[in-house]
């Protein structure tokens, strides 16, 4: 396969599709992982030449790997993105994956922090420093707004208004909303931009979280200070920023906000997307409704 059509689709991920550098990573190690299958048991490197039984087969051995049916779903959407590309720059007429069916998967509910594990996180320590201050400006961003991970690490200072109590989020797709910012995010945002102050160098390209070397900070820093905050605090098996941005939709569902509102300040495309959150204020609703209804109450219905 010329090394010019995998550049061809990476910059159609970056600059048209506008994906995130993760996703375009993501991408690359797929394909070139089924690329280098296809070479070493068919002796063929023309991906426009596949057939959908040697994807089958490659499929087979990630199963045979261990690889849980949702990876294999994503390492086979990473296929078909490319092979949408192909169809799409007229290189090829019929993709190997048209008939393709997604293996088959069990939906795990992502169980969200509770509103007394948010506040025992924030009310832990008291934040002295730069690195604690940014840390715990980074839980309290991700609980008060709901904004993704790749959005926290990608805002810049131009971004903020605290005057107004306003952050322009940049989402997928380059698609921008702008978030409002409870007056206490407020405080520690300014008590931090006077910290940070002090690690800026020159060279942190305007962006609002650093590292203490005074660069942009990346993924990995910030699941880690996310996950090491609610370490001692929660026995959830996953304590991640996803988590946080869970917490956010469901805690705002369970006090009665609508579902369309949490979907705007989530950045979601449609409502389908947001209905996610809404398994666990059900269940909140149901135990409201069993403790607050009389003949519940009188008759233990």
């Amino acid at each position: 396969m010329p090394q010019n059509l995998y550049t061809s689709f990476f910059d159609y991920l970056e600059l048209e599709k506008k994906n995130s550098a993760h996703t375009i990573t993501a991408y690359r190690a797929d394909l070139l992982s089924f690329a280098d299958f296809i070479a070493a048991t068919y002796g063929q490197e023309d991906l426009k030449q596949v057939s959908y039984s040697q994807v089958r087969s490659w499929v087979v051995q990630l199963v045979e790997q261990g690889l849980s049916n949702n990876s294999i779903n994503r390492k086979v959407s990473s296929l078909k993105a490319f092979y949408r590309f192909l169809l799409k720059t007229k290189q090829l007429e019929v993709s190997p994956l048209a008939k393709h069916r997604a293996l088959k998967t069990s939906r795990k509910l992502q169980v969200p922090f509770s509103e007394s594990e948010i506040d025992k996180a924030l009310g832990q320590v008291q934040a002295e420093g730069f690195e604690q201050i940014r840390n715990k400006l980074m839980v309290e961003l991700f609980y008060s707004t709901g904004i993704r991970r790749s959005e926290l690490i990608g805002i810049k200072l131009k971004d903020l208004d605290l005057t107004s109590g306003l952050l322009k989020v940049k989402g997928k797709g380059d698609k921008e909303r702008v978030v409002p910012l409870l007056p206490g995010l407020v405080t520690t945002l300014k008590l931090y931009l006077k910290e940070r102050k002090d690690v800026e160098n020159g060279i942190s390209e305007g962006y609002l979280f650093l590292t203490a070397a005074g660069v942009k900070t990346y993924d990995s820093l910030v699941y880690r200070t996310i996950n090491n905050y609610f370490r001692g605090i929660s026995s959830k098996l996953k304590k991640s920023p996803h988590i946080l941005r869970h917490s956010f939709a469901t805690h705002l569902l369970n006090q009665g906000a609508h579902l369309n509102a949490v979907k705007e300040l989530l950045g979601h495309s449609s409502l389908a997307a947001t209905q996610v959150y809404t398994h666990n204020s059900m269940a909140e609703l149901n135990k409201v409704y069993r403790n607050a209804h009389p003949r519940n109450k009188k008759k233990g219905l």
